[in-house]
């Protein structure tokens, strides 16, 4: 096991009508003037966004308004909000929705007190300083309502990259798994793929004797084979709703991770599916990461085999990756990134794209250059 240091400091209000308490949490921590960042109609379709409302009414905190968080970010809503907050002399940011409206959130808090532009903070920065963000969670999937990071994606150029700091971790997330039940049943499958990547590219590490977290991640993963279709059967099953809720929190706050190198090549890759092809983030995923583990498995099987002896209950690498690969047919998740309208002449693209080359490699299981990324994504296709 590696050395490491671990804060996770995020405070979680988890269960049902939870989202009552948010402005007694927003005063907690010395909130006096919100911005208040969501998505689309569906919080307002749901009556959320009238408690909330209700909520920062009723202990008489200021707040002002930015809806359009939409899948995949982008940053010209990231510059409007950023815009907004010091117009209004924003104090605190409250993003409610999935890990699009938090990770926008969490740029805005970043550049809102940033003399720069944001964008250097996806550019490789790292985030020093921010406003103090607030969680209600909507989508269990990203796990960015415990996390240090944010995904942002830069329009021109479609560049989709990522931040961390441990100034934008949340302050607070309200957790309640009834908001999760009236979700597609296609997002609510790609939410899953997202909680179990995130343990993947954790577990699929060099480093030695860390059976502590392996057995954590193992834990996860097994508790998403189990919960994932009785929530596709019933999506009002109230308990496997809490038990992904709570998965994909502990999925992404990194205490699966610590101690232990890490992998990150199925996200760089996917990227680039949502960044030119607006794949859902787990659905892309979904088909990236088994490609990935077929083509890395046949030059380091180790930790492959102990996924498919503890995890599914087979014997060799390739028997693992096959149930892998069954259980996300089955919950309805894509198997080609044709399906997201690629084409194999795309592929050189998007392998340049991510900024790799045939000296420049990627992943921390097995370092990938150009000429492997392009093959992962001919056995996506």
């Amino acid at each position: 096991m590696l050395n490491f240091s671990f804060c996770s400091p995020t405070h979680f209000e988890f269960g049902k009508n939870t989202e009552e308490k948010t402005a007694e949490l927003i005063k907690k921590f010395n909130g006096s003037k919100v911005l208040l960042h969501y998505g689309g109609g569906s919080i307002k379709k749901s009556g959320l966004y009238d408690r909330v409302i209700a909520s920062l009414n009723a202990e008489n905190i200021a707040f002002v308004e930015l809806g359009g968080a939409e899948p995949n970010p982008i940053d010209t809503l990231v510059y409007a909000g950023i815009e907004l907050c010091r117009k209004e002399k924003v104090d605190f940011v409250l993003a409610v929705g999935g890990g699009s409206a938090i990770d926008s959130a969490k740029a805005i808090a970043a550049g809102a007190i940033y003399d720069g532009d944001f964008w250097d903070f996806y550019s490789g920065k790292y985030i020093e300083k921010a406003l103090p963000v607030g969680v209600i969670l909507t989508i269990a999937a990203a796990g960015s309502e415990g996390s240090m990071n944010s995904v942002i994606t830069k329009v021109d150029g479609k560049f989709k990259r990522g931040a961390s700091g441990e100034a934008i971790r949340p302050v607070f997330s309200i957790l309640n798994p009834e908001l999760t039940q009236t979700l597609p049943p296609y997002q609510t499958a790609a939410g899953a793929v997202d909680i179990m990547i995130h343990v993947c590219e954790r577990y699929f590490s060099v480093t030695e004797d860390v059976s502590v977290t392996d057995r954590l991640c193992e834990a996860i993963l097994m508790t998403m084979i189990e919960e994932t279709p009785r929530v596709m059967a019933d999506p009002n099953n109230y308990n496997a709703r809490a038990n992904i809720m709570w998965a994909g929190t502990i999925a992404h706050t990194n205490l699966c991770g610590v101690g232990r190198g890490q992998d990150w090549a199925s996200h760089g890759m996917e990227h680039e599916l949502s960044a030119f092809y607006g794949a859902t983030h787990g659905a892309g995923l979904a088909v990236i990461s088994p490609a990935w583990m077929k083509f890395v498995s046949r030059k380091k099987p180790e930790k492959f085999i102990q996924f498919a002896k503890r995890v599914w209950n087979v014997n060799t690498a390739d028997e693992g990756i096959a149930c892998f690969e069954k259980f996300l047919k089955a919950i309805g998740m894509p198997s080609s990134i044709k399906e997201f309208g690629a084409k194999e002449e795309d592929i050189p693209m998007l392998a340049k794209h991510i900024g790799l080359t045939e000296e420049y490699a990627f992943g921390g299981y097995v370092k990938l250059n150009v000429r492997d990324v392009e093959e992962i994504y001919r056995l996506a296709l």
